[in-house]
């Protein structure tokens, strides 16, 4: 009895195939699900809506578009007053309402437009859903209130390593060596 070789050849390529296959897959799905943050969203939002143009990607505020913006670092706002803060700007100041509506249909701060006169907020460049405010308000609360002076690393999660805008935050420990630096480029 004569036994076929094909279908050993055609198991063998099929379980070949199949371990080549595996890890494609598996680094495939690494690359596209990196752990998960649960404040990226937010942190989005932050920069989608041009937070950072007036409070920078630190949160610590300072001079920008708006004037001299209040540092979120130091903010003793919680979460519900940052919500509103965000929704219906800051009457009497530069801080933008992002809430489509907001003190026509939706009463801010206890106050309409005719009432608000004139410390009416600006409106902001970009409207905000409700939950993108939330979103905005949770990364806030997590990543920036009460943080402190900002850091190399949280430069480097906000912006990626290959950034040059973080390299003013690096520690002496962090920068390159200048004398191996200066050795290559001679």
């Amino acid at each position: 009895m004569k036994l076929n070789p094909f279908p050993a050849a055609a198991s063998m390529l099929l379980v070949s195939v199949a371990s080549f296959s595996v890890p494609a897959v598996a680094y495939g799905q690494a690359a596209q699900t990196p752990a998960s943050d649960p404040t990226s969203a937010g942190k989005a939002v932050f920069a989608k809506a041009n937070c950072v143009g007036c409070h920078k990607w630190h949160g610590n505020g300072g001079g920008g578009y708006g004037g001299d913006a209040l540092s979120l670092r130091k903010t003793e706002l919680t979460r519900e007053q940052i919500i509103e803060t965000v929704s219906c700007g800051r009457p009497g100041t530069a801080m933008p309402f992002f809430t489509r509506g907001a003190y026509d249909e939706v009463k801010c701060h206890d106050m309409n437009r005719q009432d608000a006169g004139a410390q009416m907020p600006p409106e902001a460049g970009t409207f905000l859903r409700p939950k993108d405010i939330e979103l905005v308000a949770d990364y806030v609360i997590a990543r920036i209130k009460g943080a402190g002076e900002p850091t190399y690393a949280e430069c480097v999660s906000f912006f990626s390593s290959g950034s040059r805008v973080c390299d003013i935050y690096r520690t002496e420990a962090q920068k390159p060596d200048t004398a191996v630096s200066a050795g290559k480029s001679q």
